[in-house]
């Protein structure tokens, strides 16, 4: 539940940020008669990310008649989704600084075409977002092994998005949006490894992929799968008490330099700020020789006079 919460607040903050950006700006250039046709194309994207939604899971129940087809279409599935996943990631940690500029530039040329210029920009800005998060939240859903704990934490988690985003609208919360993404991107990283985890065991059980019981560990008997620790455990990392050699090594392969790569912009811009405001150090091998002193009056005098007298 908790990753599936996670996955519904950060892909619904972003897709209602989008929306967000594109309202505020008909608004700011006396264009709200272009309003109901921005909601048209986000209802148009929220419409086909759920029959999207939904044709994955007609084609896995309905359509794939034997178990080995099933596991085979949802591991293939599972695989997509952690790859759209992971390139959306990196995506939205280069360019969200430039998104309100992009997306304004977007509506003003859509303005400038007509009706139906604008209904497009919002549901190509939404659809992206919303085809993404339901691909994903399938493949959790799948891994999760469950229908309505999934649901609930991903209902709770686009409510509260939607929230946060009318709250940031009306200037009501303040809310640093960088380290949002980035420790949201770093938990749906260990999301995306635990479904990553479970796509190569569906494609273990369906045959496309061998070591099906060649177990790394098994803690089924430490960790029962019915138990409170062992579901907060599965819905959190999508962790198997039983787990192969191969789904171990795909875990570790995927976490650890993902991880990485994606925390390195961080501390490399905090090494960086450090040293633009760090004072500068003043050496004191040699040492700083005071200003000379005026010369007195009296002195002065006597040279006055000495060149007087020469004259």
């Amino acid at each position: 539940m908790v990753g599936n919460y996670l996955i519904g607040l950060r892909e619904g903050l972003e897709a209602s940020l989008v929306v967000s950006i594109l309202i505020a700006y008909l608004v700011k250039s006396g264009r709200r008669d272009r309003l109901a046709h921005v909601g048209g194309g986000v209802a148009a994207a929220v419409a086909i990310s759920v029959a999207f939604g939904a044709l994955l899971t007609y084609t896995s129940t309905s359509l794939l008649t034997t178990g080995e087809s099933r596991e085979a279409f949802g591991g293939f599935t599972s695989l997509v989704a952690v790859a759209f996943v992971t390139a959306m990631v990196f995506w939205m940690q280069r360019t969200a600084r430039g998104m309100r500029s992009e997306l304004d530039g977007r509506m003003q040329s859509a303005l400038a075409v007509g009706t139906a210029a604008v209904v497009l920009t919002a549901f190509l800005a939404v659809a992206r977002e919303g085809l993404e998060t339901a691909l994903f939240f399938w493949s959790a859903v799948q891994a999760a092994g469950s229908t309505l704990t999934p649901v609930v934490g991903f209902s709770l988690g686009l409510l509260t998005a939607v929230a946060l985003a009318w709250l940031l609208y009306r200037r009501s919360v303040k809310l640093d949006l960088a380290r949002f993404f980035t420790w949201t991107g770093v938990g749906l990283v260990v999301v995306a490894a635990g479904v990553l985890g479970y796509a190569v065991h569906d494609l273990q059980e369906g045959g496309i992929l061998g070591g099906l019981h060649s177990l790394a560990f098994d803690v089924s008997a430490q960790i029962p799968p019915s138990s409170w620790y062992g579901t907060l455990l599965k819905g959190v990392f999508n962790f198997s008490p039983q787990t192969t050699v191969l789904q171990a090594i795909a875990y570790v392969a995927y976490l650890v330099p993902v991880m990485g790569l994606f925390l390195l912009p961080a501390r490399t811009g905090r090494a960086g700020r450090a040293v633009r405001t760090a004072p500068a150090a003043v050496s004191t091998s040699t040492p700083i020789a005071p200003p000379a002193a005026p010369a007195a009056p009296a002195a002065r005098a006597k040279v006055s006079a000495a060149r007087s007298a020469a004259k």
